[in-house]
């Protein structure tokens, strides 16, 4: 793929392992409420390029402010669009950023917890935030916001874990199991 589809669509299959048999089990991006208010800051240009009719003589104030609205919306909604969090079967991975990218990764065996914040209007619209805990202090991969569909995403990071035999099982005898 060339540049232009380097700028226009982020890569994250260049990022596999592919002959480690790594394989992507979830693509994340950014749910619609990380860009909604990009979205009306954009759309805030149509009055203002009407409004140049108005305006006669000093229609460049409108038009350069309904520019400045349509490009700064345009932009901030295409960067939150490059934002990708990946779940493979061996880690996980963020990849963001459109002339710089940005790659921070964690393997499934150094994650000791998951966080979900799911604030009261991420209730509303399906959203929610993750917090990965490790070991180490300081890491790339620990907040990950404007995840949609979070408790079916955290169960997918969870059974990924599960089946790699990251995680011990607790056996249950049949007495404990019957409640007696």
């Amino acid at each position: 793929m060339g540049v232009m589809g380097r700028l226009l669509e982020p890569q994250i299959e260049a990022h596999l392992l592919e002959i480690e048999g790594e394989r992507v089990i979830d693509e994340v991006r950014k749910h619609w409420a990380a860009t909604f208010w990009w979205y009306c800051l954009a759309g805030l240009s149509l009055p203002l390029f009407v409004s140049m009719v108005w305006a006669r003589g000093l229609f460049w104030i409108p038009l350069a402010l309904g520019l400045a609205a349509l490009s700064v919306g345009l932009w901030k909604i295409h960067v939150a669009y490059m934002d990708r969090f990946v779940i493979t079967n061996m880690r996980v991975f963020r990849v963001n950023g459109v002339f710089n990218t940005n790659l921070a990764t964690m393997p499934m065996s150094r994650i000791l917890d998951i966080s979900m914040k799911q604030p009261f209007l991420g209730q509303l619209c399906g959203y929610g935030h993750f917090v990965f805990e490790t070991a180490a202090q300081d890491q790339g991969l620990r907040d990950i916001t404007f995840v949609g569909d979070p408790q079916r995403r955290d169960l997918i990071i969870q059974r990924v874990i599960a089946r790699a035999g990251l995680r011990t099982k607790m056996q249950m005898d049949d007495e404990d199991s019957d409640g007696s």
